[in-house]
């Protein structure tokens, strides 16, 4: 791993917004709206993150593949890589990268489990073996990433995983961010907190309303995660499994 940030592979692939928001053409050719290219990634996140409850790795690890998830379908169509192998296979990776490694099988079993009356989400142990091959070519081997984490404000950092922020800003930023939004609802002056550390206020207030703007729009349920109603006419439109 690099000895900071700014030298890492991680800080060199960050993009502008409308790059991450952009549908691939293969996509987009199958009727998946930019609203619907966001949903099947929040939907998706929501299963890795079920899976890893399953087999029991630590939040690092969920956060790592989600991110590993996202920075595919900025290079990667839906129709060409289906999200429904690509979430476990990105827990696989991310459990072996981050030293907590998970067996294919362990993921396999509990696939089958929790989607035992869904097929299109049930895949075998060399389904997960060969997509990671394609996930590593896809990721161009650069499996670093660099997390907002630490021991305070969990709850709203795991929530900024149901978006794009760490693809688009430093997780130093993004950690502010929670701070500013906690500060604020605890109804804390943090304003020389913040001028100390000399960071651009108007970044941090804007990925604060960024995650604001996603509890209002989605109000997901953290369980449950998307409605099905919801979610269910969007996948329908991706490919299965042959």
């Amino acid at each position: 791993m690099a000895a900071n940030f700014w030298a890492s592979s991680h800080c060199k692939q960050l993009l502008d917004q409308e790059d991450v928001d952009k549908v691939p053409q293969a996509d987009s050719d199958r009727g998946i709206t930019p609203e619907e290219f966001r949903l099947v990634k929040i939907h998706m996140s929501f299963h890795i993150w079920r899976l890893a409850q399953q087999v029991k790795v630590r939040q690092r690890v969920i956060a790592t593949a989600v991110t590993y998830f996202r920075r595919v379908y900025t290079r990667k169509s839906m129709t060409e890589y289906d999200p429904r192998l690509v979430a476990p296979t990105c827990l696989y990776l991310a459990s072996k990268v981050e030293e907590s490694t998970v067996q294919a099988r362990l993921l396999v079993f509990y696939i089958k489990k929790m989607c035992a009356s869904d097929e299109k989400y049930r895949f075998e142990i060399k389904d997960i073996l060969e997509m990671e091959m394609k996930l590593l070519e896809a990721l161009d081997y650069y499996l670093v990433v660099y997390h907002p984490y630490r021991p305070l404000l969990q709850g709203i950092v795991n929530d900024t995983y149901k978006m794009d922020l760490i693809l688009i800003h430093p997780p130093y930023m993004i950690a502010l961010a929670c701070i500013y939004i906690a500060s604020v609802l605890k109804d804390k002056d943090t304003t020389l907190w913040f001028e100390e550390l000399r960071v651009d206020m108007n970044i941090v207030k804007n990925i604060s309303m960024e995650i604001l703007d996603f509890y209002d729009t989605y109000k997901i349920d953290h369980q449950r995660g998307l409605p099905e109603d919801k979610i269910a006419p969007v996948m329908n439109k991706l490919p299965a499994k042959a």
